[in-house]
């Protein structure tokens, strides 16, 4: 909001923030405490990263699967 010129109170753009991510990091994120938009962004980054890894791991192991189904 800062292109537009537009002061936003900090607890709206964290509900913005949150209604933007995707739903899987939204809920891990809408459990964890914050306070601030940085705390909020932090830890967003911190879940995308967890769930990323995740998700490789589950990659990595359907790969592994095919090849030993050969």
């Amino acid at each position: 909001m800062i292109r537009a010129n537009v002061n936003e109170d900090e607890k709206v753009t964290m509900s913005r923030f949150l209604n933007g991510l995707n739903r899987d990091m939204a809920n891990v994120v809408e459990l964890q405490s914050y306070v601030e938009l940085e705390e909020l962004v932090h830890l967003a980054i911190k879940v995308e990263g967890q769930l990323k890894r995740k998700g490789s791991t589950r990659s990595r192991a359907y790969l592994g699967l095919l090849r030993v189904g050969r």
